[in-house]
């Protein structure tokens, strides 16, 4: 078996190998959500998670959606390519709970 490094693996991980990639995908799953609420829900920066954000959206993994409302509506949701994840996002959630542990506090 070939284990030489494929560009295009090599470059998935670098974008999912991103602290909190995983975790906007993983909540996006569920469904469209607005800014304000994956940052509070997953305790990040909004920089961070702007930035995160960005590069799915340039990566074709997350699509933004405004809505000409007023105040105006922003949500966030996986395109075709983002949903394609789930498996794969599924099946890390499945070894991660019989696999890691919980870091202990220091």
């Amino acid at each position: 078996m070939d284990y030489s490094i494929c560009p295009k693996l090599e470059n998935a991980m670098g974008v999912l190998g991103q602290r909190w990639t995983g975790l906007i995908i993983y909540q996006l799953m569920a469904g469209p959500k607005r800014f304000c609420h994956l940052e509070s829900s997953m305790g990040v920066s909004g920089r961070v998670l702007s930035e995160r954000l960005k590069t799915l959206e340039k990566e074709g993994i997350v699509k933004r959606e405004v809505y000409p409302e007023t105040p105006v509506r922003i949500e966030y949701m996986l395109t075709d390519k983002g949903k394609a994840m789930e498996p794969f996002i599924k099946e890390l959630q499945k070894w991660a709970e019989a696999w890691s542990e919980v870091p202990q506090e220091v």
